[in-house]
């Protein structure tokens, strides 16, 4: 049995799917102006590792994730780089490329479908249309909000009340609205710029994207939805307000969401410029050693990033890699409850028992040097399941001292920052070291 804790109901409760052994999982994607980052990477290895118990325990899984390709983001990029705003398309191709590479190297599957917001702008126009004729939204001079008071049940995701949220809420002046908690569903733009519409030229609010594009892949209700717990509100509780005011019940039986990663305390974001992409992260670690350390902490737990933890999950990776190198096993993997042995079972009920991965793997760590009877069953677990390729990493010719990994850090911080004296400094410390890093270029 799978299960999960659902943000909706603030409870662990036992995975039963809509449709027998069908399953609609819908999980929110990038916003392609940049590189992704650590953050990033959690979030997909988490609903990795979702996908593939679900397969495991016999579901056919139906995965959509989307991309944000029109956002205020991506204009500012295109207007920095080329002078022209409308040039966001090459924006947005540049980082999904590198998106593609860098989940590819955490060893993620694909979706069954990764639609772009640029490509679904019909569906996107034909549900805001049946929200206005239902009286869940009004138009005003060709912007189209969604009338939040319509809503009897707003706020059950993230537990908000709407009155505290008018007496509390940084909400911008804005006299078109009839109340305002309403929010933008589609925003009008001068005459021919973006997408036509019944409202005149313009495009679609950042929340009616998901609701249109999980609709239009999957199905109006589905059976999980995640994202990051930085997503809850307003992006989720939005998504609710407007999938079920135009197709009524429940939009998501189940509401997943994993926590923040953080540096020095703080939530990583770009805004606060204290964020590590992939890609540089890389530079210095084996993706499949990044992808272990995200399974060392519960998803549910913030992780307190850091590139001594890193080292500390390289050493124990590569104990690992040692201790199923040689062994040939079978290609894929069969399983049935009850059917397994005792060790098996009791690392699947881990990672069924809300994907705790910590459990597992401590498991595995304690059983390390006594399962030869079991090496095949354990290492097709870790690789089908946790999705950790156990390939042997290559020898370091330096050992990481405390030293080379706050001279990384401080050279990753100082380059996010385009601060290159601090940078160029702390790489010729490195080589000073023994340590060369080598800047990998991007995509």
């Amino acid at each position: 049995m799978i299960a999960l804790t659902n943000t909706l109901t603030g409870k662990k409760e036992p995975f039963v799917s809509l449709n027998e052994m069908a399953v609609k999982l819908y999980v929110c994607g990038i916003t392609p102006y940049d590189y992704a980052h650590i953050g990033h990477g959690r979030v997909y290895v988490t609903f990795d590792i979702l996908l593939r118990l679900l397969r495991l325990s016999g579901y056919e899984v139906t995965y959509c994730r989307n991309f944000t390709d029109i956002d205020d983001k991506l204009l500012h990029r295109a207007e920095k780089e080329f002078g022209d705003k409308f040039r966001y398309v090459e924006i947005a191709q540049r980082y999904i490329d590198a998106y593609h590479e860098d989940v590819a190297a955490l060893g993620c599957y694909e979706p069954n479908s990764e639609p772009r917001v640029t490509e679904a702008i019909p569906q996107i126009i034909t549900f805001i249309e049946g929200l206005i004729s239902n009286g869940y939204a009004y138009q005003v001079d060709g912007d189209v909000y969604y009338r939040v008071m319509k809503c009897a049940s707003y706020g059950k995701l993230s537990k908000r009340k709407t009155e505290d949220l008018l007496v509390g809420a940084r909400v911008e002046l804005n006299e078109k609205k009839e109340n305002p908690l309403d929010f933008a569903l589609w925003k009008g733009e001068q005459e021919g710029e973006f997408w036509k519409s019944p409202w005149g030229y313009g495009r679609p609010g950042w929340h009616i994207e998901c609701s249109a594009m999980s609709a239009e892949y999957l199905a109006p209700h589905i059976d999980i939805h995640g994202g990051g717990m930085d997503l809850i509100f307003p992006h989720h509780e939005n998504e609710i307000a407007q999938s079920e005011g135009l197709f009524g019940g429940t939009f998501s039986t189940y509401w997943l969401h994993n926590a923040f990663v953080r540096i020095n305390q703080e939530k990583m974001s770009k805004s606060l410029n204290n964020f590590f992409t992939l890609r540089d992260v890389f530079e210095s670690f084996d993706p499949m050693v990044v992808r272990f350390y995200y399974l060392q902490h519960h998803y549910r737990s913030p992780l307190d990033f850091s590139f001594e933890g890193l080292q500390s999950a390289e050493k124990a990776y590569r104990r690992l890699c040692k201790a199923f190198s040689g062994s040939e096993c079978p290609i894929k993997m069969t399983y049935e409850y009850g059917k397994t042995s005792l060790l098996f079972q009791k690392i699947v009920d881990f990672v069924s028992d809300d994907l705790n991965t910590v459990g597992a793997l401590g498991v595995v760590f304690e059983n390390l040097s006594d399962m030869k009877e079991e090496l095949c069953s354990i290492k097709l677990f870790l690789q089908q399941i946790l999705g950790l390729s156990l390939e042997p990493l290559p020898e370091k010719q330096v050992e990481m001292t405390e030293e080379i990994l706050s001279l990384i850090q401080e050279r990753e911080t100082a380059r996010r920052a385009k601060d290159w004296v601090t940078a160029d400094a702390a790489r010729q410390k490195l080589l000073e070291l023994g340590f060369e890093v080598q800047d990998k270029k991007k995509a």
